[in-house]
């Protein structure tokens, strides 16, 4: 039961069960149309109906399930849920064995978790790549998770997924850039190669387990709105990262030095490409049930602003995370801004890279105390080596996850 939380802490009120919302219901017959739309439901979700009275916990809240949306700024995210769990010695959902996420781009298992059949429902913190499956997710999570993920608006993660993407999905690969592909999409785009080609169109709605080429209807994507909405309790948007990082703080009750974050996965300014104006009017047509994903979310961000903080208080609490912000970049780094791949000095710290992106990382300062140089380490580990670290950790006995891989090109 996601987001209900312990008893005098809990900012969701569980009103009650709801077997599906009426417009879900109406997809019933056999169960085809259902798997069709919802591939990843196979039955239902179970669905809840929470207040909308957001309150902050009275204690900070450990067990925290992270949809790790593609392109849209979630690795920094894991890096501050990583950061959190290390620091409150807390269990990882980690990808079993040598794997690397929880069984992307099939439908989340249960058994894509190591050590699940043993630990059970006993884990802390979910937040690899997987493609969201609810019930299995909760025979992994406890039943006080919070449910968070976050969007991007799909313009500017259309650019971003042709990047990092472009050499291994058919779609792109037969494009020359992002501007040929989307000025006539369905010339470079077969729907046959269904997976393969998720990244080239409603990225977001595949990873949330929905079917990316499913019809645009009103009573389709109003019901998967419905249902995605009951199931996170918060939904951060990369567009307006700060706002998002104070959001969280205070839904979960953690302290500002929780969520100050460097900058994670990005990537240098000659990899962006310009878009034109039609390519990106086209993207709303060829993403719309991203689109409409995204408008959604992006009114009740802001709606939940306005009944929690208030925009007067979400300004001074972003200025006090940028001032933090600021404080450990000068402490803990070389150079003020991330440095190319070429130039980071530690080979154990230069970050996966993936198609046209020239990922980006950073080089630490020199003579720095044990303690100082523990936490800005944390800040700049790309996260497969944190991802790494972590498993070994939680799972000494176990072979550590490979991390020697190719670092020039995916």
């Amino acid at each position: 039961m996601p987001g209900a939380g312990q008893a005098g802490s809990c900012w969701w009120v569980l009103c009650c069960f709801s077997p599906l919302p009426p417009r879900l219901a109406n997809l019933g017959g056999d169960g085809g149309e259902m798997q069709k739309h919802f591939p990843c439901a196979l039955n239902s979700y179970r669905v809840w109906r929470f207040s909308t009275k957001y309150l902050r916990p009275s204690h900070p809240q450990m067990n925290v399930m992270f949809l790790k949306t593609h392109k849209t700024a979630s690795s920094t995210v894991m890096n501050i849920l990583f950061r959190f769990a290390e620091k409150h010695n807390l269990t990882l959902a980690l990808p079993a064995g040598q794997n690397y996420h929880l069984g992307y781009p099939h439908c989340f298992m249960a058994q894509f978790v190591e050590g699940f059949k043993n630990m059970g429902q006993s884990y802390n913190i979910m937040c690899n790549h997987m493609r969201f499956n609810l019930p299995e997710v909760q025979k992994v999570m406890p039943n006080t998770t919070t449910y968070v993920s976050i969007l991007r608006d799909p313009v500017s993660l259309m650019e971003s997924s042709y990047a990092y993407n472009k050499f291994f999905t058919p779609a792109f690969r037969r494009s020359k850039d992002v501007n040929e592909f989307l000025a006539s999409p369905w010339t470079y785009y077969n729907m046959s190669e269904r997976t393969n080609n998720v990244h080239a169109r409603n990225y977001m709605w595949f990873d949330f387990g929905y079917d990316n080429n499913a019809m645009d209807t009103e009573d389709y994507v109003q019901s998967v709105i419905a249902e995605i909405e009951q199931a996170f309790q918060l939904m951060l948007l990369t567009d307006y990262f700060d706002e998002s990082m104070v959001l969280l703080k205070n839904t979960l009750g953690w302290e500002l030095d929780d969520v100050v974050y460097f900058k994670l996965n990005s990537r240098s300014q000659e990899t962006i490409e310009s878009m034109t104006p039609e390519s990106k009017e086209k993207v709303k047509e060829w993403c719309s049930l991203d689109w409409k994903l995204y408008q959604h979310f992006n009114r009740t961000f802001w709606k939940r602003i306005q009944e929690t903080i208030g925009l007067e208080k979400l300004d001074q609490q972003v200025n006090l995370l940028r001032m933090r912000q600021k404080e450990l970049m000068e402490l803990c780094l070389l150079d003020p801004v991330p440095i190319d791949k070429t130039k980071i000095k530690n080979r154990k710290l230069q970050p996966f890279q993936s198609g046209r992106a020239n990922i980006l990382g950073y080089n630490l300062k020199e003579g720095m105390a044990n303690e100082t140089l523990r936490t800005c380490l944390r800040l700049i580990t790309p996260e497969l080596q944190y991802m790494s670290y972590l498993y070994a950790r939680q799972f000494p006995e176990k072979k550590r996850k490979n991390t020697a891989f190719p670092l020039w090109r995916r």
